[in-house]
């Protein structure tokens, strides 16, 4: 099971760890070839990531990068605050990471920063500590270094497919089902409403193929990420119809996985329009594997 050790909790000086540095928004391919090397030194394996900072919004919230990571068989999670580390000297970062840890290795991406106006590099890590420390190239995927930035970009475009690509797996959304105008089920499509977590970075409005797995089975999905303009309704939410299924989902947290974009979205004259047109919809989900 994962543990979470926020910057002020308890010092572990035991853990004997090997930890990976950087920002780890999630974790795309790049930083699961960190991972993977990681779990070569049969080790607990710890994590840092930050919260908040100047990046703006994180592609993944707290709730979904703890999944991420207990996914991928990491250990230790331990949360930095940007605003409380930003004015480290790269000698007191790397000493908080000491303390805290005492690890084994660090393990790092040569891209690497850290420290008040991120001065320090792998390098400087080297030479202001004793643990040893692992550089790893940067992953690259059709010439283009693959990195967060890099993902919110195809993401802000709708391009889930390469945001896809370049994550290693598919850009979700994990939430609790709410109750809202239950307007779907009376035209035959009802759906299942996630609101879209302040702090998670937006990917384009409109409507989306999509994933969920409920109850074991998993569904195809069709999915409108923004308002609903046929019904005059500003309201910015994930509203899922999911092919075949048939229950009440409130109060149950399911998690969205985005396909592929579909379309962009439109007012309808009325109710039969908008009818017509997720007809159209689920006949192209069904199409595609």
């Amino acid at each position: 099971m994962l543990k979470t050790l926020p910057l002020n909790g308890q010092s572990n000086n035991t853990c004997g760890c090997v930890m990976l540095l950087g920002g780890f928004d999630g974790l795309h391919a790049g930083h699961k070839t960190l991972v993977a090397r990681a779990k070569e030194y049969r080790l607990p394996i710890a994590i840092m990531t930050i919260v908040g900072g100047k990046q703006g919004e994180s592609l993944f919230t707290g709730e979904e990068r703890t999944e991420i990571f207990s996914s991928a068989g990491v250990d230790i999670l331990f949360e930095l605050p940007f605003l409380e580390i930003k004015d480290y000297t790269p000698e007191e970062f790397a000493c908080l990471l000491e303390k805290k840890f005492a690890p084994k290795a660090f393990i790092c991406g040569d891209d690497f920063r850290f420290g008040k106006m991120a001065v320090g590099t792998p390098e400087t890590l080297k030479s202001i500590t004793q643990v040893p420390v692992e550089v790893v190239e940067l992953l690259q995927k059709d010439g283009e270094k693959i990195s967060s930035t890099t993902v919110k970009k195809y993401l802000s475009q709708g391009d889930v497919v390469r945001a896809n690509a370049l994550l290693g797996e598919r850009f979700f959304l994990l939430g609790e089902v709410v109750k809202d105008r239950e307007v779907g089920r009376t035209i035959g499509f009802p759906t299942a409403n996630v609101a879209y977590p302040n702090g998670k970075f937006p990917l384009k409005k409109g409507v989306y193929e999509t994933r969920a797995t409920i109850g074991g089975k998993t569904y195809k999905g069709i999915t409108n990420y923004g308002a609903r303009p046929t019904f005059n309704d500003e309201n910015v939410l994930t509203e899922t119809f999911f092919d075949g299924f048939s229950g009440d989902l409130y109060g149950e947290k399911i998690k969205i996985e985005f396909v592929r974009y579909l379309r962009d979205i439109r007012k309808f004259d009325g109710v039969e329009g908008l009818k017509a047109q997720l007809e159209t919809d689920l006949t192209e989900v069904r199409s595609h594997d």
